[in-house]
């Protein structure tokens, strides 16, 4: 797939500001400690399914120095109905460990400082350095990375390769929304099996084809 111009690529982005000038993600927090467990526990699992698990989890521990006081089992036993629940639990609980012993208590804004931490990984540092930090990052999930490939924003083989080709093509006005934009594009509308480009914002630039008819009977 060959990339978009500069001047479509504009253009898109200037669309999906106009119609939603301050897209939302779908995780519920608190505060950076929430979110950082809340991103962590999201792997391989629904922002629906998180949300559920953690409401009961935030009440009870919105803190390190209280996620600690839980202990493993009793995380485990919280989020045990989310996909590969043992693990994020131990990586939970070890993160909030270390968040006090090193970090004061407090999340970092610094990216290495986040990688460093049990179950964080490039994708999660940068959610939650977009989200909370407000930092021009760009988190490419399945559906970031989806959407990069089949429009021609961002052509790559890997998630940081669509990565990098978006921090240097995407206007610098639009960076700091540019995730949101993508992630819930990708969910919602340019979805995986098929994506429904009758009803697409951006379709007149995309480079996906053939695009999807409005199904008959709609």
């Amino acid at each position: 797939m060959k990339a978009l111009p500069k001047a479509d690529i504009e253009a898109i982005f200037a669309r999906f500001h106009e119609i939603e000038p301050e897209p939302k993600g779908e995780l519920d927090y608190l505060n950076a400690f929430t979110l950082l467990v809340a991103v962590v526990l999201s792997a391989q699992a629904t922002d629906a399914g998180v949300n559920k698990a953690t409401k009961r989890l935030f009440e009870l521990a919105p803190s390190p120095a209280a996620m600690v006081a839980l202990g493993v089992e009793r995380i485990t036993e919280l989020v045990k109905t989310i996909g590969l629940y043992r693990g994020k639990a131990k990586n939970v609980f070890a993160l909030s460990q270390i968040l006090l012993d090193k970090h004061g208590g407090e999340v970092p804004d610094d990216r290495d400082a986040l990688e460093a931490l049990p179950g964080v990984g490039r994708k999660t540092a940068n959610v939650v350095l977009n989200i909370w930090f407000r930092q021009p990052t760009i988190a490419v999930d399945t559906h970031l990375f989806r959407v990069g490939n089949r429009t021609g924003l961002a052509p790559g083989k890997t998630p940081l390769a669509v990565e990098q080709q978006l921090l240097k093509a995407v206007p610098t006005q639009y960076m700091l929304h540019a995730h949101h934009w993508l992630i819930l594009h990708g969910r919602y509308v340019c979805k995986a099996r098929k994506p429904e480009c009758w009803r697409c914002v951006i379709a007149e630039w995309c480079r996906f084809e053939p695009k999807t008819p409005l199904p008959t009977g709609k």
